[in-house]
C-alpha cells in the first residue's frame, strides 16, 4: 500500500495538472458574483464539475447548496471539505454585479475554486482506494449575513428556517453523516503577516432590525406638531456608544449600527426611521448582555422623544471554536507549501462566521491563507497570487483529507476522540 506522503503527492500532482481549470473556476465566479440564497449560477458551475468528475451529488440544499461524496475503500469517519458560494454587496468594486452590487470581496470565489480543485485531485488521482472513510465536498450558500429583510422574508414564507446556509443545512440534517468539517479562507496582507494561520476563536452575534415611528409634520411651518423619529435614532446611537465602557475587554464586544432609512422628504419631520445592527461578542452570555443594553438604549431614546420603537432580533452565528487537533493537521500540510516560517497563531477574532455553529458540536477548522490583495469587504480586494489563493487551498484540503483518512482513518479518529462538544 502507498504511504500517506505518496498519496498526498499523487493528489497534489493531479491538482497541479488541472491548474488552469481551477484558476478559471475562481476567476469566472469572481466575474459572476451572487448574494446569499441566490447563488444559482455558481451552484450550476459546481454541479457541472461534479458531473464531470462522476461524483454523485445532492443539490437545492438550503435553496442553492450542493453536496457530493467521494467514498473511500473502507468504512471510517466522514470529513466535509467546504466552500462558500455567496458574495456580499460592495458598490464600486471593479468586478461587481452592476444591478445587485454583489462582489467577491471576501474570497469566497477562491474557496469554491479550492474546493473544486481538491475534488478534482482526490477524485482523479485514485487515492480514495487507499482511504478509510468518506470525503464530502460541500458548497454552502449564504455565509455573509446581508439582506436581512430579504432573508427574514424567506423564513416567513417557509423557504428557509434560518438566515445563513450552514444553519439551514444543520436543520435539514445535511451534517448528520459528517464527523468533522474543514474550509480555508483566503486573506491578504491587511490581516496576516505570514502566509497562513489559525485563530483560536472568533465572535458570535445577534442581528437586530429596528424601526422608530414618530409623527410627520411640516418641517418649516409646524415642526412642533411632529415627533422626530430621526432624532430618536440619533439618541439611540449616542446611548449605545455610551454603553461601550460597560463592555468587558475580554468579551470582545462589537456593536456597529447603521441607519438604513432616515426619513422620507427633507421638508417633513421624519416619522419612519429604520436601523440595523449586529451585537457581536466572544461568548453567548456576553452577546446577550450587550444585546440587553442595546435594547435598553433603543427604548430609552424612543421614550425621550415620544416615539414608538420596534426591535426585531434574529439569530446570527454562534462563536467559532477552531479545533486544535485539526489545526495541527492543517499546519503540517500547509507548511509543505509555504514553509514553517509562514504559519501564525492568532488570538480571538472580532468577526463572525456560521462555521461557528458547526464548531459547537463537531470538530471544525476555519484557517486563513494568503493570496489576496486589498482590504476585506472593500473595492480593492482581489486574488493577486493564483498559486497561493487558488492552488494552495486545493492542495491543502486534499492533503488534509488524505492525512485524516489514511492508515485506517487513525488521525481522524484521534481528532474525534479529543473533541468535546458544547451542544448536541
Amino acid at each position: 500500500m502507498p504511504s500517506t506522503e505518496a498519496l498526498k503527492q499523487k493528489a497534489c500532482e493531479s491538482i497541479e495538472a488541472r491548474r488552469n481549470e481551477i484558476i478559471g473556476v475562481g476567476e469566472s465566479i469572481m466575474d459572476a458574483p451572487e448574494l446569499g440564497f441566490k447563488e444559482h449560477r455558481t451552484a450550476d458551475r459546481v454541479k457541472g464539475i461534479f458531473r464531470k468528475l462522476e461524483l454523485p451529488f445532492e443539490d437545492g440544499l438550503a435553496i442553492t447548496g450542493v453536496k457530493a461524496v467521494l467514498h473511500g475503500a473502507k468504512p471510517g469517519p466522514t470529513i466535509a471539505l467546504m466552500g462558500e458560494l455567496d458574495a456580499l454587496q460592495v458598490p464600486g468594486h471593479p468586478r461587481e454585479d452592476p444591478e445587485t452590487h454583489a462582489a467577491h470581496a471576501c474570497g469566497h470565489n477562491a474557496q469554491i475554486a479550492g474546493l473544486m480543485g481538491a475534488a478534482m485531485g482526490l477524485a482523479r488521482s485514485g487515492v480514495a482506494e487507499h482511504l478509510a472513510g468518506n470525503i464530502v465536498f460541500l458548497a454552502v450558500p449564504a455565509e455573509e449575513f446581508v439582506e436581512i429583510d430579504y432573508r427574514i422574508g424567506l423564513v416567513k414564507s417557509g423557504a428557509t428556517s434560518f438566515l445563513t446556509g450552514k444553519q439551514e443545512l444543520v436543520k435539514q440534517g445535511k451534517f448528520e453523516d459528517i464527523d468533522m468539517a474543514v474550509m480555508i479562507h483566503t486573506t491578504g496582507p491587511d490581516v496576516t503577516e505570514g502566509s497562513m494561520g489559525v485563530a483560536c476563536s472568533s465572535n458570535g452575534f445577534l442581528a437586530k432590525n429596528i424601526r422608530f415611528t414618530g409623527k410627520a409634520s411640516h418641517a418649516g411651518g409646524s415642526p412642533e406638531k411632529g415627533v422626530n423619529a430621526l432624532y430618536a435614532a440619533q439618541l439611540a446611537l449616542n446611548a449605545i456608544n455610551a454603553q461601550r465602557e460597560t463592555f468587558r475587554d475580554d468579551d470582545c464586544v462589537r456593536v456597529h449600527p447603521i441607519i438604513t432609512k432616515g426619513g422620507d422628504l427633507v421638508n417633513i419631520i421624519p416619522a419612519d426611521v429604520t436601523m440595523e445592527t449586529y451585537v457581536r461578542a466572544k461568548t453567548a452570555d456576553a452577546i446577550l448582555d450587550a444585546a440587553h443594553k442595546v435594547d435598553r438604549s433603543l427604548r430609552g431614546a424612543a421614550m425621550a422623544m415620544g416615539c414608538r420603537v420596534e426591535i426585531e432580533t434574529v439569530p446570527g452565528n454562534l462563536p467559532l471554536r477552531n479545533d486544535p487537533a485539526l489545526t495541527d493537521v492543517f499546519r503540517s500540510n500547509a507548511e509543505q507549501l509555504f514553509g514553517e516560517d509562514g504559519f501564525r497563531e492568532y488570538g480571538h477574532g472580532g468577526g463572525s462566521t456560521d462555521a461557528g455553529d458547526l464548531s459547537q458540536f463537531m470538530p471544525v477548522l476555519h484557517p486563513v491563507m494568503t493570496g489576496a490583495a486589498g482590504t476585506h469587504h472593500q473595492t480593492d480586494w482581489h486574488i493577486a497570487d493564483p498559486d497561493a489563493g487558488y492552488m494552495a487551498p486545493a492542495k491543502t484540503l486534499a492533503m488534509m483529507a488524505v492525512d485524516l483518512l489514511s492508515d485506517e482513518g487513525s488521525r481522524a479518529r484521534e481528532v474525534l476522540d479529543l473533541f468535546e462538544p458544547t451542544m448536541s
